[in-house]
């Protein structure tokens, strides 16, 4: 017997509750200028259920950058504005509900 979700009631296989949060998260994309004019790119506006750890590793791994997860935002070292809104769009994220400055 498959393990029911405590939020929807359906079965884990088929349950929407991750899909629903993703597309109702309005993500913020902004870099800040650091020490010696170096970038950071600042990722913010994620729902507290959503694992940003494990987010943060993976745009860390796909990007060949160093990086952190701080006071529930990712940062990485390095301006990927542009590469991390393609990078959300294909997890799944709405394109309109992600804003980049």
């Amino acid at each position: 017997m498959s393990d029911i979700c405590p939020t929807c009631g359906l079965p884990k296989e088929i349950c929407v509750c991750q899909q629903i949060t993703k597309e109702g998260t309005k993500i913020k994309v902004s870099t800040e200028r650091k020490k010696f004019r170096k970038y950071m790119t600042i990722i913010e506006g994620f729902d507290p259920n959503t694992d940003i750890n494990s987010l943060g590793k993976d745009f860390k791994r796909k990007l060949a950058c160093g990086g952190t997860v701080k006071k529930n935002r990712i940062e990485l070292q390095g301006d990927h504005k542009n590469k991390i809104k393609n990078m959300l769009v294909q997890m799944g994220y709405d394109e309109s509900q992600i804003e980049v400055y």
